[in-house]
């Protein structure tokens, strides 16, 4: 009997939080606000990083940037002070776990409080088919992309628990969700990510920390250069699914974070991959796959890299020479 009513309370459940999503998609609930918050943001000093900081700076919260370049970082900061925000440098290196725990330790006395909202954005792309990319190369996606996330949440979420009050952001990729030929170490590192992001979201549910709240967040390819090259077949195809334009990718995040909506695809059209890669056959998705591009979409993405590898050890050689 117990089991029956329970049964039909979830069930209850799914069809509320369906159609509550349903109506999300038409009438977007208010958002909360983030004036005052501390969040902090990895692979800040460009990219994607450097916009986030600026949106949430927009939106009253202060700004701790972590990247490995200086430079770079201060570049966003300087930015950030110009809108009139606050911004704190550190130079970090995200694979370097007792890097980050000093580093966490140090902001936490520089700035005599805690980070409220972390972003982890830091991430890295080899360029190179499996069999011909460097096994260092390959250990440094997982690290930046995967290994990173393990440290920087064992140093922000026990303040965030302490206090109920808290709000992790995984910048993951819709190839966490479904994968794609030659970047078997990317795809990895990504569904990693996602993993990770999926089970800590459980943890804090099961432990009833209502208070920390999750963002998963899986862009399609975004304009800033990573990607430079990668194409699907068609151009009608293009017009559905082109790169996404870095602002644009930062807007729609932002939205998903101050609603605390715990998945983001972006675009929305992203989602029909990840159902189908669940709901049909290998072998249908296979199909899809070889009319769209997609099993060779990163083919050209390869030779753009390969060639900006060839002209740096060329230029490289002839600074040599002088």
């Amino acid at each position: 009997m117990i089991f029956l009513m329970d049964l039909q309370m979830m069930l209850l459940d799914v069809i509320y939080f369906i159609l509550r999503n349903s109506v999300r998609i038409i009438m977007r609930p208010r958002t909360k606000p983030i004036d005052g918050e501390l969040v902090l943001i990895t692979g800040a000093g460009g990219g994607l990083g450097r916009l986030f900081a600026q949106e949430f700076s927009k939106h009253g919260a202060d700004v701790v940037l972590w990247d490995i370049s200086s430079s770079s970082n201060e570049q966003t900061a300087k930015l950030v002070r110009e809108m009139g925000g606050k911004a704190y440098t550190y130079t970090v290196d995200v694979t370097n776990r007792e890097e980050v725990y000093r580093s966490a330790d140090l902001v936490r006395k520089d700035l005599g409080r805690d980070v409220t909202i972390l972003v982890n954005n830091a991430g890295v792309v080899a360029g190179e088919q499996m069999l011909d990319c460097p096994d260092e190369l390959m250990e440094r996606t997982m690290k930046v992309n995967c290994h990173a996330l393990f440290w920087t949440v064992k140093a922000f979420l026990p303040q965030m628990k302490a206090h109920n009050h808290g709000h992790i952001v995984t910048i993951a990729s819709v190839l966490g969700l479904f994968s794609t030929a030659c970047v078997e170490d990317y795809c990895a590192s990504k569904f990693a990510a996602v993993g990770f992001h999926e089970s800590l979201a459980h943890e804090l549910l099961a432990e009833e920390v209502e208070g920390v709240k999750t963002t998963l967040v899986c862009p399609y390819i975004v304009d800033t250069g990573m990607f430079e090259g990668c194409k699907i077949r068609y151009g009608e195809m293009e017009l559905l699914l082109p790169p996404l334009e870095p602002q644009y990718c930062v807007e729609q995040a932002m939205n998903a974070i101050l609603i605390d909506q715990p998945l983001v695809c972006i675009p929305r059209l992203t989602y029909l991959p990840f159902l189908s890669r669940a709901l049909l056959p290998w072998e249908s998705n296979v199909v899809v796959y070889r009319f769209m591009g997609s099993d060779k979409c990163m083919y050209p993405f390869i030779d753009t890299m390969r060639k900006q590898v060839t002209n740096s050890s060329i230029t490289a050689a002839y600074s040599c020479l002088k």
